[in-house]
Parts: structure tokens; sequence; C-alpha cells
């Protein structure tokens, strides 16, 4: 009797990292030693951003979503005992990715590692920042260079690397369609992809475009993602076959990672989420022509705040029984010759050659940009308008909501909580880092980097000399804002009122009513205060209250409380915060303080975020006059609130 033969098991990795970069080492250790094949680093927003742990837009934030690096020395301590050359590890980082590769060299070569042999994969996908996730720094144009030097760089020196994820998880996020989805990637691609031809010998170029690999999302609707995924591996194949003119069917797979969808997964019976969580991973294994190389898997609480160990390492185990306990991989593909899936794939595929050649029309995806998020910002509000209509279906939230309280919430709210010590204690080691480098060779080594970004020279050597000399994450990054300059992205949201006004009737009359109390038209004032770039919720809020009548001043990501507390002074009637980061408490403490010494005391501040019951008694204790949550998904409902605040208020001044 034969053995069966087993396909390999794809890479498991857990998204990772937080507080410090010891703790996140001791994270990272406990999760290889349960199992885990492969590491990804969740990186604090200061990092990504490219500011040290001590700026003034760092406040609140400081080992929040991620680990903090500011320096060769953080980055030591978080691989500290694990040795690099045998490691596969994902950075998920981007405007400031070829910082943060050059430090991952520098902590390999004190290794002892041979550099050409390092495997892993920075994300390094700047375009989607702009349309999705926010922690962009420069204008796309130099975004994208800075891309092409980490693939040169890595092509020659580092070639088992993959110095791009192309990453369409968080345009899903954002409410894409499986159709957009897939042509917003693949336009991407193509940018990425011309820029690096001109860099290579055309001898070499089917090699480098190899290394470019994928980042995807995977929802609920499992088997139309599994489509998805085969369309992706039809339409990459394509294009690098039709456009680029690649012969070698090895140098056109398409290559993908995967994190299933944590857009979908509730606050309401947050218990279900293992449930969502396991399906949307079949869309992304059961294939094996479309399987992702690498699986990481979101928590059963990420709607509620920062999952635990135990948490992540149920989210493992998931894994690990598919892979090792069922018989998936002893099986050739699953699908093939499925007249219902290839229909679908066919489907999939023409909507995706649709949209890429409208894009195509505009110039490509640089030139896109604003349309893309616009065309983004529309979906996701039908998207949310769908399941307050009860058209899409969410178990726990519009539907069977009855429900016995869930073992599983203890005294600590079902969640981890980062220690606010932690920030002061990272900002004392940036000071000690500091006073204890050679300054000469930190100012030698930045002139050179400048120098380098200025005469458009390849930035990833002079990074890692800046990496080896001690300069900071803030003062690199500096360096590119002062060469390239900084971008602020499109919102997605006009001044237009949207045709997705039935059903608002009643609310336009109340908005109306109160405007004429008040002698001018509502004014509601959205911000988004430090270094969230998740503006997904803000927008929506934007958008519905300027197709209820209210008039609508949004600016978009990344605003100080004293920026957002300057507008406030232009007319605001109400305030909305919106913040994800966790850093909701120092953020709105902040803002409240500053309101009250500005005299606008009296307007109404409103906040929205992942925000613990716990931390929700303290914001109210602060002044804040309502607290949404994800389990707030009715946005009627909020429309209504902001009204009945502001007529109150107006019925008092009369």
């Amino acid at each position: 009797m034969t053995e069966t033969i087993k396909d390999k098991p794809w890479l498991i990795r857990t998204y990772a990292g937080h507080s410090t970069a010891k703790a996140s080492n001791a994270l990272y250790r406990g999760n290889l030693a349960k199992g885990q094949t492969g590491l990804s680093v969740a990186f604090d927003l200061p990092t990504q951003t490219g500011y040290d742990s001590d700026h003034i837009l760092a406040r609140g934030e400081v080992g929040k979503v991620g680990v903090p690096i500011c320096h060769l020395g953080d980055m030591r301590a978080l691989f500290d005992d694990i040795p690099l050359d045998k490691m596969n590890t994902s950075m998920t980082i981007n405007a400031t990715a070829p910082w943060l590769l050059a430090l991952y060299i520098a902590v390999a070569e004190e290794q002892g590692a041979d550099v050409s042999t390092l495997q892993g994969t920075v994300q390094n996908d700047l375009i989607k920042e702009y349309l999705s996730r926010g922690t962009y720094i420069c204008p796309p144009k130099p975004s994208l260079k800075m891309i092409g030097d980490v693939a040169e760089y890595c092509y020659t020196k580092v070639p088992k690397w993959n110095p791009m994820n192309v990453c369409s998880y968080h345009l899903q996020e954002a409410g894409a369609t499986p159709e957009q989805e897939l042509a917003f990637a693949l336009a991407t691609a193509t940018a990425v992809l011309d820029e690096l031809k001109p860099r290579v010998a055309d001898e070499d170029f089917p090699a480098l475009a190899a290394r470019i690999s994928f980042f995807v999302n995977a929802g609920i609707r499992f088997v139309t993602e599994m489509c998805k995924m085969r369309a992706f591996v039809d339409l990459w194949d394509e294009l690098l076959r039709d456009r680029y003119g690649i012969t070698d069917a090895r140098h056109r797979r398409f290559r993908y990672g995967v994190q299933v969808n944590s857009l979908g997964l509730t606050e309401q019976q947050p218990e279900n989420n293992v449930y969502r969580i396991l399906i949307e991973m079949l869309a992304v294994t059961l294939s094996k022509n479309a399987r992702a190389r690498a699986v990481q898997l979101p928590a059963w609480n990420e709607a509620l705040g920062l999952p635990r160990p135990w948490d992540q390492q149920w989210s493992m185990r998931m894994q690990q029984i598919m892979a090792y306990e069922t018989d998936l991989l002893e099986f050739d593909d699953l699908f093939d010759g499925n007249p219902a899936v290839d229909r679908k794939v066919e489907i999939l595929k023409e909507g995706a050659r649709a949209e890429l050649a409208n894009l195509g029309s505009m110039g490509g995806a640089i030139n896109a940009i604003e349309y893309m998020k616009g065309r983004l910002v529309d979906s996701n509000a039908e998207r949310i308008g769908r399941i307050e209509r009860n058209e899409t279906v969410v178990v726990g939230v519009n539907r069977f909501t009855a429900t016995e309280p869930s073992p599983l919430m203890d005294e600590d709210g079902g969640i981890m909580v980062v220690d606010p010590a932690t920030e002061q204690e990272q900002i004392d080691r940036l000071s000690a880092w500091k006073a204890d480098r050679d300054n000469a060779a930190v100012e030698t080594a930045l002139a050179r980097l400048r120098a380098a970004a200025k005469d458009g020279l390849n930035i990833m050597e002079p990074s890692i000399a800046c990496a080896k000399a001690g300069v900071t994450t803030g003062e690199w990054a500096a360096q590119m804002r002062a060469v390239y300059g900084e971008y602020r992205g499109p919102t997605g949201v006009s001044k237009s009122r949207s045709n997705k006004t039935e059903g608002l009737d009643d609310i336009r009359d109340a908005v109306n009513l109160v405007s004429d109390r008040l002698g001018k038209r509502l004014r509601f004032l959205v911000g988004k205060p430090g270094l969230d770039g998740h503006s997904n919720g803000a927008e929506q809020i934007a958008f519905r209250a300027r197709d209820c009548g209210m008039e609508i001043d949004y600016e978009g990501i990344r605003l100080t409380p004293e920026e957002i507390v300057r507008a406030a002074g232009n007319g605001a009637h109400v305030v909305g915060l919106s913040i994800l980061s966790g850093s909701h408490i120092p953020l709105v403490q902040d803002m409240m303080q500053l309101m009250k010494e500005a005299g606008l005391s009296h307007i109404p501040v409103i906040v929205g975020g992942i925000i613990p019951d716990e931390d929700a008694k303290k914001l109210s204790a602060m002044g804040v006059a309502k607290v949404y949550t994800p389990k707030d998904f009715e946005l009627n409902t909020i429309m209504k609130d902001i009204v009945t605040l502001v007529d109150l208020r107006a019925v008092a001044a009369e």
C-alpha cells in the first residue's frame, strides 16, 4: 500500500506586536514554541508613520496597535534569540519600509547571518495606504520610487526577500467589491512593475517580477472569495504574459499571503467570530491552485480590543487542525472543471478587466487615486446600507440577537490592555539611546541619506548605514519629508449629496428644523486625532451626515487635537471624533481640555471607536456627550442623536 503524498502546509503566522520590543519578543518566541512557522510583525502607528515615540503626534499611540521600533536597539530586542537566517518574517510596514528593512538587515548581520539567505516580506504598498489604511508620508511618485529602491536592492542583495506585497486586504476592509479588489490591486502591481522594468536588464526582469507577492483578504462569502482568488491567479498570469512578455510560467505564479476579514468581526456575540474566521479561511485553503502561501488569522475578540496570547493561540490552532488533522492537503484541486465555479470566476474577471481598462484610461493607479478612493467610500456606504436594511444578515447584529452572556468575557473585558506607563518607559529608552550614540556619525549618515534621496539614487544602502550609526525612525523619516515633501490623501467624501437618500426624509426634516432655529445650516465637524489612519468609519459618518442635510467639515486623518479645536471654532455645532487605535483616553482628554480653554465647552463632542465599557464611562466623565462602538451600526440612530444634541442647545439658546 502506497503512502498518500501530502502537500506542504502554508506558512502559519500570527499578526502580533504590542507594548515594547521586549514584550513582543517574548510573544514571538512563545508563538514559535506553539508551532507557528513564520513571524508577522505589527508595528505601532508612530513607527509606521515615521515618528519617534517622543513626538507630539505619538502621544497615546505608542505600543497600542503594534510594537514601537525607534532604532537599532529596539530591533535587536525584538528579535533577541530568534535566528533571522532561519526565519520567514513578514513586516506590515509601508511608508517606512526601506527603514525597517534596513534595521532588520543590520540586526541579521549582527547575528552573523548571510543576508542573501534572508526570507520574508515587507508590505511596502503605498497606493493602498492612500486609499484605505492611511500610514503614508510622501506623495505618490516619490513613494513609488522608494518601493522600486527596495525591490531593486533586494533583487541583488536579498534575493529570497519579497520586496512588496500588493495589498488588497485593506481595500476590502474599506468596502471594495471583489471586482474592485482585483482591479485596484492589479493596477497597483502594474504601476510598480512599470517602475521596476527600467531598473534591471531585460533578461533579469522576469525573475524580479516573480518576487512581487500579494496580501489579500477573504470575507465571509467564502465561495465568491475562493473564486476571487482563482480569478487573481488567472489575471496575474495574463498581465505578466501579455503586458510584460514573461514567457516562463514559473515567473508568472500568483504568490500570496492572507489575513481573513476583520471588518466582519462583531462586537455583539463575539464568540461567533470564531466560526467566521474558520469559514473565511476555507476561501484561501480549499482550492489547491489558488491556495495561500501564508495565512494569518485574526482573533475572535479583535472587535473589542487587543487580543491576548491565548486568543491568538486559539486562531493558530485553527490553522494547525486544518493543515495537520484533515486530509485537505492530500488532494488535487477540488474545483477544477466545476461549471458553477468557472462561471463565477469568469464574471469576476470580466468585471475586473472593465475596471482595469477604466483605470488605464486615467493613466494608471497613481493618477486614479482620488477616483479609487471615492469608489471605495461609495461601495462601503452601499455595504453598510444593506446591513441597516437587513438585506445582508449579520448573525447577532441585525438577526438572531437574543443571547446568553458569554463566558469568554472575564474581568479584563476579554482583551489585553497596554499599561499606560509603557509609553514613558519607551521614551526614556529612546532618550538614553540618543545620549549614548556618536552624534557625529549620525549626522554624517543622515547627510549621505539626504544626498542620495536628492540625487535620485537608491536609498537602501544609506539607510542601512543610518541604522548602524544609531539614527532613529523619526530622523530617517524627517529626511524623506524634507526631500520629497508630505502628502494628504483624498477623503473620498465630496460636499455634494449622493443619490443614497432614500429613507432619510424624517432626519432631513429634523435637520432643516434645527437649522432654522439656529439661523444657519447645522454644521458637523468630523475629526480623526492622532495617527490612526483607518478612516472608513469617519468617512461613512460624514457621508451619511451630508446626505441628511448637515454641512460637514471633514479634512481626513492625522490631525492634532489643536487643529480640530481650531476647526471647531469656525462654527461647528457638534464635533465627532473617530479613534480606532486605542488611544482615545489621552487624545480625548487633550481635546476636552483644549475645547474648554478655547471657550468651546458648549459644543457637544461625540466619540466613536473600539472602546471598552470602562473607557466609555471615563469618556463620559470627561464631558463626552455620546460614545459609539462597532455595535452601533445603525448610522441613522447616530444622525438622530446629533440632531437631538444640537436641538437641545438651540432650544436652550432661545
